[in-house]
């Protein structure tokens, strides 16, 4: 790894106040510590690392099996949480809100439903001595959360396939330790906004008088109140944690409100967390699962609750524009909806760059937050290593690539997941019908070997035209599912003005480019700068556009309507807790 020096100790010596859990508190610190260190030293870095292998056969041979037999004995059984002001169950049935799993079949899991009111109370009951517990406590808790859940992984996964519809590396991944790893991304960041300041100075001015003035100075930073935690279904875990663990470590209790569709990967979440802050001495209470009736709206009554001073959002445009006009008093992190745009000026890796771009189209059926849905072609086509390709070759040879990728069932079953809901279904139809435009590929349905009655379908092409007033339109707005746009542009420029103006008014989270002019990769960087948008240049090979790489890259920029913060930087942590200061006369 490459590191960077920094000062000894990193973290300083924890204080604690007399409770009687210090000691446990203590051997929480010092099994964590060392982890701790190098998150933060990582996030200053920038460079590659994980606590947590990505490879399943790492957790143990028979780890997936468990991991299976784990999740199969949840269904069709009551959920197992103890909290307060218990008024009642939601689902196990579909009518009452329970859970369908996009690979076929019903999950038959019935949640505990709380009184609102008991979970707000039992939060504000319990964020006293979390507060008092000091930034490195905290800090080494979540810690503790984060390995056993990361312990649980295979779990997790099956969770995460059964809720979100993603394939099985996609499920290990984004649903359990890429997830694991956004929430120690947050950790960390916490942490080291906290301790900025110091804890205490000694403060000396000398005076006219001759008789210095001194005084001594104390630092805490204390949490604004609780949080609210609204999940989404397509990332529960991954969209999640880092606004559940920036919550937490900054000192604030957290409400944890899952999406109807998707309870399971937050609940398994709020169980393991209540367990540990228990066996630490602290109050369960300081994360609660909020789980809805059908129809409830408990996202909506709960964020206009003054006792709500945060709210985590991933989702609609529309829920996200109510939060700000009515949680106006809470520190809201909203991320909606994104249009992710691509250019394709010219390449020297011609084959590789269709590969590449083909993989991304297909990536859990083009669901993800990041994949490319507009991709922009001049009409008078580019130059590769192969020599000219007019722009009709480019999109043949596209088309062919995604083809030949998902030749196979099997694996375009693992790699497409299922599609997680009916929105994404009838958006491939409708796409495939040609309502959109001139159908280039049609998608497919893929029969899932071990799910029948899971709906899995290939990408579908469709052509449109830039200088067509209607397609214009048409790229503005997210299209669900597996369905892509290739578009001619009348060159580079008018390409790279129309990513900038699609990032500034419909909101874009990544934007990708091939070209082999420095000229136009000059002109695409000012643009993406200028539109606050990340940018990924010349991808080849075993890395993708549609990827992030926790510690390193930054998720977001908080610069258009895509999202109103980053994961994971000083902002995203900063505005949870003020820094509140004493001053003594030595």
């Amino acid at each position: 790894m490459n590191s960077v020096p920094v000062p000894e100790p990193l973290l300083p010596e924890p204080t604690f106040y007399a409770a009687p859990d210090a000691a446990a508190r203590q051997r929480l610190v010092d099994t964590h510590r060392p982890t701790l260190e190098r998150a933060v030293e990582t996030l200053r870095a920038r460079t590659h690392w994980s606590p947590y292998p990505e490879d399943p056969a790492a957790y143990g041979t028979d780890a997936e099996a468990e991991g299976e037999r784990a999740f199969h004995a949840l269904l069709d059984k009551p959920f197992p949480l103890d909290q307060p002001g218990r008024d009642g169950t939601v689902g196990p049935l579909p009518a009452e809100g329970g859970e369908v799993s996009p690979y076929g079949f019903g999950l038959g899991i019935s949640y505990p439903h709380s009184d609102p009111e008991a979970l707000l109370a039992g939060a504000e009951a319990a964020a006293g001595e979390w507060r008092q517990a000091g930034a490195l406590v905290r800090a080494a808790v979540c810690l503790e959360i984060l390995a056993r859940i990361n312990a649980r992984s295979a779990e997790f996964a099956q969770a995460a396939m059964h809720t979100s519809g993603h394939g099985p590396v996609m499920g290990f991944h984004a649903g359990a330790v890429h997830a694991q790893d956004r929430g120690l991304e947050a950790v960390a960041a916490a942490y080291t906004e906290q301790t900025r300041l110091p804890a205490r100075a000694l403060w000396t001015k000398p005076l006219p008088s001759g008789e210095p003035c001194s005084m001594e100075k104390t630092f805490t930073p204390a949490g604004l109140g609780t949080a609210l935690l609204v999940g989404n279904r397509i990332f529960p875990a991954w969209s999640g944690y880092a606004g559940l663990f920036a919550s937490l470590a900054t000192g604030n209790p957290v409400i944890v409100k899952p999406h109807p569709a998707a309870v399971l990967p937050l609940a398994l979440t709020v169980a393991v967390a209540r367990d540990v802050l228990t066996a630490a001495g602290f109050a369960p209470g300081l994360v609660a699962l909020a789980a809805e009736h059908p129809g409830e709206g408990l996202a909506r009554a709960l964020a206009v609750r003054p006792e709500i001073r945060i709210v985590d959002f991933t989702g609609t445009t529309a829920f996200g524009r109510w939060l700000k006009d009515n949680a106006r008093h809470a520190q809201l992190f909203t991320s909606t909806t994104a249009v992710n745009t691509v250019l394709i000026e010219s390449t020297e890796h011609y084959a590789a760059m269709l590969d590449n771009l083909a993989f991304s189209l297909a990536l859990y059926s083009g669901q993800l937050c990041t994949s490319p849905q507009n991709i922009l072609i001049p009409r008078a086509g580019i130059r590769t290593d192969l020599g000219r390709k007019g722009h009709l070759d480019v999109v043949a040879d596209l088309a062919a690539a995604v083809t030949r990728l998902l030749t196979d069932d099997a694996f375009a079953c693992d790699l497409l997941g299922a599609l997680c809901g009916p929105a994404e279904a009838a958006s491939a139809e409708l796409a495939a019908s040609g309502a959109l435009g001139p159908v280039v590929l049609a998608g497919r349905t893929v029969h899932h070997p071990r799910h029948p009655r899971a709906t899995v379908r290939t990408p579908t092409l469709v052509a449109l035209d830039a200088a067509r007033p209607q397609d214009r339109a048409a790229l503005a707005h997210a299209r669900p599912g597996p369905v892509f746009f290739t578009v001619a542009v009348d060159s580079a420029d008018d390409g790279i003005a129309l990513l900038h103006t699609t990032a500034t008014t419909a909101g874009s989270l990544s934007a990708g480019a091939w070209t082999a002019s420095e000229q136009v990769e000059h002109a695409v960087t000012r643009a993406c700068a200028d539109a606050g948008v990340m940018l990924s240049l010349g991808m080849t090979g075993d890395w993708y556009l549609t990827q992030s790489a926790v510690y390193s890259d930054l998720h977001g920029t908080g610069a258009n309507p895509a999202s109103d913060h980053a994961f994971c930087d000083g902002a995203f942590v900063a505005r949870r807790f003020r820094t509140v200061e004493v001053r003594r006369r030595v």
